[in-house]
């Protein structure tokens, strides 16, 4: 996206869908094999670079042999920490990246010890489940999760204009993730959001319910963004668990179901944003997974916002093709963000045109 503008303003009010804006590096995806091609020739080039948590992990949990983790998530600066500074004046028009990095760059120093918020959330695992359930990998946290809260929250608590998700929009916003997992993103995400349905298969609901109460009930995450006056106090009651719902959705229940009966199986309430975050992993899930993701999203409403980790290329190929190939009450405009997260990872947002061709950025 090569796109030339005047103003920073008018770039990110032309280029926001609803609760998402995209970044300035965003790239309109046409092509599966080319956009697959770049990204894999993109993770060669890291090398020996791509070290810890950057590096390819295989299926990526963080760590299975644990009933509990605690996970801490530093939240710095970011024109204060040189790695996030270099990230956010990426994402501005050509015309802008020149004088911001200068004047950011002036401005960079270390991070003082006050400066970093964190956000501490327990969490706890079906250790046991990972290997005796079938097709269970949810019951234990992955590194993807992790590493694309840090990123999301950092945006959103530092209040960083040209963030990915619209932090205005997003209070107002229903969220319905799918493939959740242990409920991580869930408790760090919802104090932004009005609604956040978390969803998995019916197996794993109790755990979310149980981690989602957990936390939320004894007001974690510790740190939480201010509220709008009126509304909610800035520091969050038990009660601020009600903006959870934990349900379970099977995406092959819901492929297999009659039209007429799909509505019943899905979330009551239309999504303004669906949440895919590292559910692309096995080639048999990929048409359920597809289904239920156009199913979920009304043209002209809903972004769609998928994370994966660069695993089998053929399977992200597949995805992807699969994505762009999908036709029914809408066609679908895909978009591939570069700079949110570091390491083997992609990020995509997609929606649906309507047929009227209304509603989305050119």
């Amino acid at each position: 996206m090569n796109q030339q503008v005047d103003d920073l303003g008018d770039y990110i009010a032309a280029h926001t869908h609803g609760v998402v804006r995209l970044p300035a590096c965003s790239t309109r995806v046409l092509d599966a094999d080319e956009e697959v091609f770049l990204l894999y020739t993109n993770l060669a080039g890291r090398g020996t670079e791509t070290k810890g948590t950057t590096g390819f992990r295989g299926l990526g949990h963080i760590d299975s042999h644990e009933d509990t983790l605690t996970i801490s998530i530093n939240l710095h600066p970011p024109t204060e920490n040189a790695e996030n500074t270099e990230h956010v004046t990426n994402e501005l028009p050509p015309k802008h990246k020149k004088r911001e990095h200068s004047s950011q760059k002036r401005k960079a120093r270390k991070p003082r010890i006050e400066d970093v918020k964190t956000v501490e959330v327990e969490i706890f695992q079906d250790k046991t489940a990972l290997r005796s359930r079938k097709g269970d990998t949810g019951s234990v946290v992955w590194h993807a999760s992790v590493d694309f809260a840090e990123a999301i929250l950092r945006q959103l608590h530092w209040k960083v204009p040209e963030a990915l998700l619209d932090r205005e929009s997003l209070s107002e916003a229903h969220v319905v993730e799918l493939g959740a997992g242990t409920g991580l993103l869930s408790i760090v995400l919802s104090p932004f959001v009005r609604h956040y349905t978390v969803t998995d298969i019916p197996e794993l609901i109790p755990l979310i319910r149980k981690n989602v109460g957990h936390n939320l009930a004894s007001n974690v995450p510790s740190v939480s963004p201010p509220r709008a006056a009126g509304k909610h106090p800035s520091s969050p009651p038990p009660s601020m668990s009600t903006n959870v719902t934990a349900a379970a959705l099977d995406w092959v229940q819901l492929q297999n179901a009659p039209a007429s009966l799909r509505a019943k199986l899905a979330p009551d309430e239309p999504a303004d944003l669906v949440l895919v975050v590292d559910c692309i992993y096995h080639p048999s899930l990929l048409p359920a997974l597809l289904s239920t993701i156009d199913c979920l999203t009304v043209p002209g409403r809903t972004a769609v916002l998928v994370v994966v980790e660069l695993r089998a290329e053929d399977v992200i190929r597949e995805f992807l093709q699969g994505w762009l190939d999908k036709t029914g009450d809408g066609v679908w405009e895909i978009w591939s963000l570069g700079g949110l997260l570091d390491g083997p990872y992609a990020v995509w947002v997609g929606w649906k045109e309507s047929s009227s061709g209304n509603g989305s950025p050119q």
